[in-house]
């Protein structure tokens, strides 16, 4: 199979890092950080390089771009430390606004392209533990009540896309419908906080919240399920690229730290446990691959697909982050060296979408609903 990226794809790679190479420097981020994990001017310079187009339709004023160049934009966002929530602002928000009504397509994928409206999911509840069909808020002729956790950047987001159960149905899955809340809607309430990875993210309140709808009970679960994948393959491409930059991080802290009078990147322990380290990001990288690739299969063999991914990603940045950081001695925990918020964020990720364990268990389940494909 052939894995090598068009020139086409290669410009936009080097597009997305000279951005991030250029203006978002470690100090930039640091400024973001401490003024609590977004800036708006970011996310416009973002839409200035077209990324918040990418994957919206041509009709609707985007690019029209497909799963490999988000791909390739999220490697490039991962190894700046982007905090900015590119995949949910620009990828998962057009995949499912992409199957609304259209007077709904046409009100918000136009203003998204421009960088204009900021829109997230909002799915998390504080019992659902990563299930996704786990909905407490509930729909009642239209209005919402409930409320939602770790919404990213959901206090400065302009809308959300929620799931919430229509109103008399039980707790099978059908009964979840998808509705778009506008922040500024009646009842809307958020309280912002700041992620271990500077980062921001809110607990958004519903109180009987006007919401409009985008994909009734019949359709809700698969939509939500669909955006959790997009997630889930960005993600990993992200994740990708944070461990690409740790480790020539760490390749280059090694190679200028002297002991006994010699660079320590000469101890050949040392160079093998930065060979395992190389070992587990071409593995991650693999997956990513993987992950990205099976996002226009089924359902059951594309959840299959990113779960396998989850599972070796999340494995990989634990081993990744406490390798490099390890390899970095007391500098590599300091707030003020780049290292230590690599770290960080890989530790973040791997708890997001679901966590190791969990998709081991969805591995399992899946292995069922797919055992006949290749019988």
């Amino acid at each position: 199979m052939d894995f090598d990226f068009s020139e086409d794809q290669e410009a936009l790679r080097d597009a997305v890092r000279r951005f991030v190479d250029k203006d978002y420097t470690f100090e930039r981020r640091v400024r973001i950080e401490r003024a609590g994990g977004f800036d708006r001017a970011v996310w416009d310079g973002l839409a200035g390089l077209g990324l918040t187009a990418l994957a919206v339709p041509e009709a609707h004023g985007g690019l029209g771009f497909g799963a490999v160049e988000a791909m390739v934009v999220m490697e490039e966002l991962g190894r700046g430390l982007v905090m900015e929530p590119v995949a949910q602002g620009a990828l998962i928000a057009p995949a499912l606004l992409g199957r609304a009504p259209d007077e709904l397509q046409a009100a918000w994928l136009p203003r998204i392209a421009g960088g204009e409206a900021l829109v997230v999911l909002a799915h998390q509840e504080a019992r659902s533990r990563y299930r996704l069909n786990q909905v407490a808020t509930r729909a009642v002729d239209g209005k919402l009540t409930g409320v939602k956790s770790l919404v990213p950047a959901g206090d400065v987001a302009d809308a959300f896309i929620v799931p919430a159960r229509v109103a008399g149905a039980d707790d099978a899955a059908e009964g979840i419908a998808l509705y778009l809340v506008e922040r500024s809607a009646a009842g809307v309430h958020t309280r912002p906080y700041s992620l271990y990875d500077g980062s921001r993210a809110a607990e958004v309140h519903l109180d009987n919240t006007p919401a409009q709808l985008i994909a009734g009970p019949d359709d809700g679960l698969a939509l939500l399920e669909l955006a959790a994948d997009i997630g889930i393959a960005a993600q990993a491409a992200e994740a990708v690229g944070v461990m690409e930059k740790y480790l020539a991080l760490t390749v280059e802290y090694m190679n200028t730290r002297k002991q006994f009078g010699v660079a320590i990147a000469s101890f050949q322990a040392l160079r093998h446990r930065v060979a395992d380290v190389k070992m587990q990001l071409e593995l991650a990288r693999s997956m990513s691959y993987y992950a990205t690739l099976r996002l226009g299969d089924g359902p059951a063999m594309r959840r299959r697909a990113v779960s396998q991914a989850k599972v070796q990603l999340g494995n990989a940045m634990r081993f990744v982050g406490q390798q490099c950081t390890q390899l970095h001695g007391g500098i590599g925990v300091t707030d003020e060296y780049v290292g230590s918020h690599y770290f960080k964020r890989l530790t973040v990720m791997e708890m997001q979408w679901g966590d190791t364990l969990h998709h081991l268990g969805e591995v399992s389940a899946r292995m069922h609903d797919t055992a006949g494909v290749f019988a």
